[in-house]
């Protein structure tokens, strides 16, 4: 028979006017048909199943949970969720607050109605959690700031897994955002080799879906709009520049060798580098 457990510790800072503070973090082994609420909180609750298996009931959904899923309690939301009556569910738990909170549950993807993501068995979360735990136990004087990175790192596996799932918005906490750091990334790494493949593997998103949303928000695929990136900037350098070589300027935007550097160039504007240079010189461009 399942013996029940419960192990708890509370933030050694009290803090009630932080922007983001974790209150307290714990774990449970529950027993069959171990049930809390219906209730409400006046926090922010995340948990992790571990093992087992459960059910959680919001407002407007229910879910079937097992191993590797996070269910996020919001406060002031009537809430209830018990184990199941033959495979009871062990999970940990981290509860904060904060004014902006609400800003970083929005980024992870979380809203009323998208309580519950799945990471996965092989997430580092439950690992996260218990660091938070025994930090809270040892009462060292940096508890709070080290509580905080482990709430910052829990939110973004969360996120990772929403986005994977197409759980998260269409708007700018979702699939804009992330667009947005793909343009970001390609224009601060335009003038080195890199490859489609290293950003997304930097982003941590899986390559097909990455393609997939910034074609649908951009009108272009990752590498048109990369190769168009760095020819934009070439033409700024074959402007401003003119003691660079071809082959100088080529290597300054990333593309290995004036012969296809050219053959990329006159593809987008009809005329190889040359002659850009020699019609930018004469003031028609």
């Amino acid at each position: 028979m399942i013996q029940e457990s419960y192990s708890a510790a509370a933030n050694p800072e009290i803090s009630e006017t932080s922007e983001l503070h974790v209150l307290f973090a714990g774990e449970s082994q529950t027993v069959n048909n171990h049930r809390l609420g219906p209730k409400v909180y006046d926090y922010y609750l995340l948990h992790y199943v571990e093992e087992g298996q459960g059910s959680f009931q919001t407002e407007y959904a229910q879910y079937d949970l097992q191993a590797g899923d996070c269910f996020l309690i919001l406060p002031e939301q009537l809430v209830s969720y018990a184990s199941d009556p033959e495979n009871p569910w062990r999970y940990r738990w981290i509860a904060f607050a904060g004014v902006q909170v609400n800003l970083l549950i929005e980024r992870a993807g979380f809203t009323p109605r998208t309580a519950v993501c799945s990471p996965g068995t092989e997430s580092s979360i439950p690992s996260l959690l218990e660091q938070v735990l025994q930090t809270f136990r040892s009462k060292k004087s940096n508890s709070d700031l080290a509580s905080l990175g482990c709430l910052y790192l829990v939110m973004a596996e969360a996120e990772q897994s929403l986005v994977q799932a197409g759980a998260l918005p269409a708007g700018e906490s979702g699939v804009q955002r992330i667009v947005k750091q793909m343009i970001q990334y390609m224009a601060s790494q335009y003038a080195h080799p890199m490859s489609i493949e290293q950003m997304c593997s930097s982003l941590g998103y899986n390559r097909a879906y990455l393609s997939r949303i910034f074609k649908k928000e951009t009108g272009f695929t990752p590498v048109t709009y990369l190769l168009k990136l760095r020819i934009d900037k070439s033409r700024q350098l074959l402007r401003e520049r003119p003691e660079l070589s071809i082959e100088q300027i080529s290597s300054s935007v990333g593309l290995a060798g004036a012969l296809y550097f050219s053959r990329q160039f006159r593809r987008f504007h009809g005329q190889s580098p040359s002659e850009y240079r020699r019609d930018a010189a004469r003031g028609n461009r």
